[in-house]
């Protein structure tokens, strides 16, 4: 773990107890005179250093070393329109888009979307802490949703649309705002909505899973 999000952090001195502290102990063995990370969620990108001062049965005190400006985000930015899919399929790969760099992302009902998924912006940033805890990150997701495919268009007309095509992506590709179908992919009116788009696909004759396709097409821009 690369950094700690706690309320305390930037205070000359706090206590730590519960989970935080068993992770320390019990996981990481950190034992007095370790240095430990630490970000406060009002001042994210401030990084604070701590000394483990005293350890008892249940809590620890750490006492203040440093504090400095320590911004960690991806030098790119990528903003993923993505055609709604189960939310389960969309937990499992937030972590890896967190890693990846990815700014935003607008979550969107398309024709072929499913219409019981809820969508739980706090639970989706519960599983961004924990991910940017591992990795440095030191910003949020963004997350929006819009109502139809015709409304993303509209409000972001220079998006590229991942689709089944000839244009195979290209090394190198940089672009801003991507369109990334639900299982089964666009709809026939969807597709016409689409048309003067710019499309591009992925050089693999597998067919990608929505999520696969998300995870791949943003590493391949991001990183």
């Amino acid at each position: 773990m690369i950094y700690i999000f706690h309320e305390d952090a930037g205070k000359s001195s706090f206590k730590i107890d519960g989970e935080v502290f068993k992770y320390l102990i019990k996981v990481r063995r950190h034992d007095v005179g370790d240095t430990l990370h630490f970000r406060n969620k009002s001042d994210i990108k401030t990084l604070h250093e701590y000394k483990l001062e005293s350890i008892d049965n249940r809590s620890l005190v750490v006492t203040l070393l440093c504090s400095s400006l320590n911004e960690i985000k991806s030098q790119k930015s990528l903003h993923i329109g993505w055609c709604l899919i189960d939310t389960k399929s969309i937990e499992k790969v937030l972590p890896s888009l967190c890693e990846i760099g990815v700014e935003k992302i607008s979550f969107i009902g398309c024709d072929r979307s499913q219409k019981n998924f809820k969508l739980d912006f706090k639970r989706f940033e519960r599983i961004l802490e924990a991910s940017m805890q591992q990795c440095g990150r030191t910003s949020f997701i963004e997350f929006d949703t819009c109502k139809n495919i015709k409304e993303f268009i509209s409000d972001f007309p220079h998006a590229k649309v991942f689709d089944f095509c000839e244009n195979v992506l290209k090394d190198g590709a940089d672009f801003e705002t991507v369109l990334i179908g639900c299982e089964g992919g666009f709809s026939k009116t969807e597709r016409e909505l689409l048309a003067s788009k710019e499309v591009f696909s992925l050089d693999t004759p597998m067919v990608l899973r929505s999520e696969s396709a998300v995870v791949a097409v943003a590493s391949k821009i991001l990183l």
